[in-house]
């Protein structure tokens, strides 16, 4: 699904407008209409409810009067509460408001928050409530009149349904600017927007419903709109079929380079996550004294013994990693590694001079950051995955500051570097280097615990492994194994308590609800 910023969706409303001919007054007909459709359906029947409508000075405004008017022919008894002067309000929202007024509808305008004041009663006695005083491209905290309506609204007793961004919300970021509308649902006109599904915007949103406004194809295909939420219906074909008379050789051979000394645990939950996740043979390189913890752990991981490595994996023997690397499918390279100074050399050298693509995760992240030079001096296609710890050393900034603009400094990294980055967390990034940008919308806080991440380059290299595409492997590891994390959750209706090798064992049952909901178009 894709996603559009503010400064987007303007500039599609503006070739709509000039390049298609497509007058804005349609457009904003198209939509209070979509938005009564919506509103119909979610909450029932309305004749003869009373709806009050909080409308503002722009566009926005404009669409929650012609839903005024739509509710009106259904039979229900709207009510417009205008915060601003008639004289003051959009064109196209005035010549809505001209058509109310031609019906005799109610409409109070507001001025001041004493005004406000005077009608709260009445509105809380509605029952339901619209939020339309603000839509996209809100930059700054409200603040007076506008700051005490989202108030009002947050007090409502009853639904409150916003149209296209509830008003406080950045549409593009999902901050909330000081305070924002709390909506049991959203009605996104023509694309979703990045804030509604971002943490924490996600929350103030609701259910959103994208409807459509009549936009011309065209208009999109003039638009680098180059965000979008992954769905299941986009994922679920790319999983890979498997004809009968497949066998093991057919799904591609993984090679583990992680763990060490007191963090062989992150390896065999790669491991984990990689056998879930398809993989035909799976190996590992390991320190000849570490030998008997993964000889005896997982009994469908093959291992290969490093005689010149003790602790940790280490550039002594990088002839038997090389050795072991032929005929491999992936190297995923990282997790539990350790940063002990042989290791060091080994990461970069194999970094720089290994071909098959690689899943970089953990210390592997770490030891890159102390010469982040050599990110873009990969002699084949990496995926980056760190969490926003590791990003921050990547790029020298805090956590907060790649916290607060996680989209931005994924995209940057991976154009500048040439990989594709997965910043994990909330609402995980896939970055590619080409400039394309997906956002995940499956997990939950239960995965706040050690060895997630190893489960997921695990997972990632067992698809890449398998012969799936990097941006597929990459998209539908992060997906499935948030989906994994969910099922969990759903079967303890808690969102703690669960391990990650527990979230491992799950991956082949959100693989099938992945399958099930892309042929249903539904979540299952």
């Amino acid at each position: 699904m894709k996603l559009a910023t503010a400064e987007q969706m303007r500039e599609c409303d503006r070739l709509a407008t000039t390049a298609f001919g497509i007058a804005g007054l349609t457009l904003m007909e198209n939509a209070g209409r979509g938005a009564v459709e919506v509103l119909v359906r979610r909450f029932g029947p309305v004749a003869g409810l009373e709806i009050v409508l909080l409308a503002g000075p722009g566009n926005n405004g404009g669409d929650a009067l012609v839903m005024a008017r739509l509710l009106h022919q259904l039979g229900a008894r709207p009510w417009v509460v205008l915060l601003a002067d008639p004289a003051r309000i959009s064109p196209d929202a005035a010549a809505n408001l001209l058509r109310l007024r031609e019906v005799a509808l109610p409409v109070e305008v507001v001025a001041d928050e004493a005004g406000l004041a005077k009608v709260a009663r009445r509105v809380m006695a509605c029952g339901l409530a619209v939020d339309g005083i603000f839509g996209t491209g809100l930059s700054r905290p409200l603040s007076g009149l506008f700051l005490a309506a989202v108030r009002l609204l947050n007090d409502f007793p009853g639904p409150v349904l916003a149209l296209d961004v509830p008003s406080g919300l950045d549409s593009d970021s999902g901050e909330v600017l000081g305070e924002a509308v709390k909506a049991a649902c959203t009605v996104s006109f023509a694309l979703a927007k990045p804030g509604l599904v971002l943490p924490p915007g996600n929350r103030w949103a609701g259910e959103v419903e994208v409807v459509d406004i009549g936009m011309p194809p065209g208009v999109y295909d003039r638009v680098a709109i180059d965000l979008e939420l992954l769905t299941a219906l986009k994922l679920a074909p790319w999983l890979p079929r498997r004809a009968a008379e497949s066998h093991k050789g057919s799904f591609g051979h993984l090679l583990l380079l992680a763990g060490s000394q007191g963090k062989t645990g992150a390896a065999l939950l790669a491991a984990q996550g990689a056998l879930r996740g398809g993989v035909g043979l799976l190996s590992a390189c390991v320190p000849l004294p570490l030998l008997p913890i993964f000889a005896t752990a997982l009994p469908e991981l093959m291992t290969i013994p490093l005689p010149g490595s003790d602790r940790a994996p280490g550039v002594a023997d990088l002839e038997a990693v090389r050795s072991a690397l032929a005929g491999k499918s992936a190297l995923v390279l990282g997790p539990g590694l350790g940063t002990a100074p042989e290791t060091v050399e080994l990461v970069r050298t194999l970094y720089r001079e290994q071909a098959l693509p690689m899943v970089v995760d953990a210390d592997a992240l770490n030891i890159l950051a102390r010469t982040p030079e050599i990110l873009g001096q990969a002699a084949g296609p990496r995926i980056l995955t760190p969490h926003p710890g590791e990003m921050a050393r990547l790029l020298g900034l805090s956590g907060a500051q790649v916290q607060g603009q996680r989209r931005r400094w994924a995209e940057k990294l991976a154009r500048e570097q040439g990989v594709w980055v997965v910043l994990k967390g909330a609402g995980t990034v896939i970055a590619a280097p080409g400039g394309a940008v997906a956002l995940n919308p499956t997990g939950n806080p239960g995965m706040a615990t050690g060895g997630m991440g190893d489960v997921l380059a695990g997972l990632i290299g067992g698809l890449l492994a398998a012969g799936v595409p990097l941006r597929r492997a990459a998209c539908l590891g992060v997906y499935v194994h948030g989906a994994a994390a969910d099922l969990l959750a759903a079967d303890f209706n808690l969102d703690f308590g669960f391990t990650a090798s527990e979230v491992a064992t799950k991956i082949p049952a959100a693989f099938n609800r992945l399958l099930v909901e892309g042929r249903s178009g539904q979540p299952g």
